[in-house]
């Protein structure tokens, strides 16, 4: 075959493609002529670029769940649903009642059942957060699934493989599920002990001979722990000794996590399940293998678990963010490392701000990645002018993901403000109703504010030349970072 021949195959295939972008693939029109420019002006690299980055996930049983089961989840969520329009003693609590729209939408969209007998306990601090986790898990009974994007070949992730192969060894049923690519490190071979304890160990969305991964584009960016069905964490901290604070480049490292204790686990341990179901290529046809929470009474704290990935045709958690920015009445305070909205989120935080709200976003002074980070600061500075306010946090890194409505409400979680988190990658949050938890995240935001510096909109017009260069570079490269 000559070189003329191979070119116009090249061709052939490249209109195709954008012929399956058009007309048959449902996707945002900015991300179609992002594509279409790739497949069109550079022919080889962006089939390339188009076979490992811009494959759509979504399908409508990605997780291959039974009739019965589908039918089961959609009527427990059909019967909240109910309750919510029918019984007014369903959310006789003034809050709920306040935020049943919110209630509902997550609900309806993302299956979100909300559950009232919740405790939860919040962490800061990387110490804090691993040693009530050691804690939790060596005081584990019957099973330990443990779900992360990162799990690091250093001395905390080796005490964690550790501490799991012990309680393998005593007859505890354990589960490691971890995503291939954030965890390019690990192998089934750094969890040798535990395997041969009876653990069992997955990678999400594993590389073909560790090289070629057709899904490099879509993470599973979830940090899950569930013990014995009683216990979750869920929050922002991977294992890896940066977490801990001890990492030169990053220093102290900020993060917010949840330790809940009531119904909800059930919920988390759900989302676990079907991740592992995923993982595995096994359907689960005995859901007793799994440890379910049936005590009452332990807390009342009103939690829904969220959770959205590139497998559903709506964003659940890019939803969440706007329906919240959109339903304060005084004050939403966010803190995310990655902030590069999409017009959705950068046109409720204006509307917001323009109709009184107190709106305040914190981000890191530092980048781990340059590219978000100059990103970020431009889509900061464009809300400098309409009067939000911009906090630089100074105190090492910031990587919690956490947002604050009116001392009312709060979400925590994994999810960053940006296209990878609301469209490409596997995420999962909590959103509480509660003043006590919700005024808690919000003592600590201003904790965190005496950490930071303000970027006034006097000092952002004063950037260099290279600066703004690197802004609008950033900004131009946003969809895809």
């Amino acid at each position: 075959m000559d070189i003329n021949n191979l070119l116009t195959i090249l061709l052939i295939i490249n209109i195709i493609l954008a012929g399956v972008l058009v007309f048959i693939e449902k996707r945002d029109v900015v991300a179609t002529w992002a594509w279409l420019m790739i497949l069109l002006f550079i022919p080889i690299v962006g089939f390339l670029l188009y076979l490992f980055l811009g494959r759509q996930l979504k399908q409508k049983n990605f997780y291959h769940l039974s009739t019965k089961e589908r039918t089961y989840l959609q009527l427990a969520v059909t019967d909240q649903a109910n309750k919510i329009h029918n019984d007014q003693s369903f959310l006789q609590d003034e809050l709920l009642s306040k935020h049943s729209q919110i209630i509902m939408m997550n609900l309806k969209s993302a299956n979100a059942l909300l559950t009232i007998d919740n405790e939860i306990h919040t962490f800061r601090d990387g110490h804090e957060k691993f040693n009530s986790l050691f804690k939790d898990i060596q005081l584990a009974q019957k099973e330990i699934n443990i779900q992360y994007y990162i799990i690091q070949r250093d001395s905390l992730g080796k005490k964690l493989r550790d501490e799991l192969s012990k309680k393998a060894a005593e007859g505890v049923k354990v589960r490691v599920l971890y995503d291939d690519i954030g965890s390019k490190r690990i192998t089934p071979s750094f969890f040798k002990e535990l395997i041969k304890h009876g653990g069992e160990v997955r990678a999400f969305f594993p590389s073909f001979l560790r090289l070629i991964n057709f899904r490099l584009n879509n993470r599973n960016h979830r940090k899950l722990c569930i013990i014995d069905g009683r216990i979750a964490y869920i929050g922002g901290f991977n294992i890896g000794n940066e977490y801990l604070g001890i990492d030169e480049k990053f220093g102290y490292w900020r993060d917010t996590h949840f330790r809940i204790m009531g119904e909800s686990v059930n919920q988390i341990q759900g989302r676990f399940i079907l991740d592992w179901q995923q993982a595995t290529n096994q359907p689960i046809h005995n859901i007793e293998e799994f440890s379910f929470n049936n005590e009452k009474n332990i807390g009342s704290t009103p939690i829904q678990i969220v959770a959205s990935g590139p497998n559903s045709e709506t964003e659940h958690l890019k939803n969440m963010y706007v329906k919240l920015i959109m339903s304060a009445k005084k004050c939403v305070y966010i803190q995310t490392p990655y902030f590069i909205p999409d017009t959705s989120i950068m046109d409720a935080c204006k509307i917001a701000i323009l109709s009184g709200i107190d709106v305040r976003i914190m981000i890191p002074s530092k980048p781990d990645h340059p590219f978000v980070y100059w990103a970020s600061l431009s889509y900061a500075g464009e809300l400098l002018s309409y009067g939000a306010k911009i906090l630089l946090y100074e105190n090492g890194f910031l990587h919690a993901k956490t947002i604050v409505v009116d001392h009312e409400v709060a979400s925590v979680g994994t999810t960053n403000i940006d296209t990878r988190s609301f469209k490409l990658n596997f995420e999962i949050n909590a959103i509480t109703y509660s003043e006590e938890k919700a005024s808690e995240l919000q003592n600590l935001f201003l904790l965190d504010s005496k950490h930071s510096s303000e970027l006034t909109i006097e000092k952002y017009q004063k950037r260099s030349v290279i600066i703004k260069l690197k802004e609008a570079i950033s900004r131009l490269l946003s969809p895809i970072l």
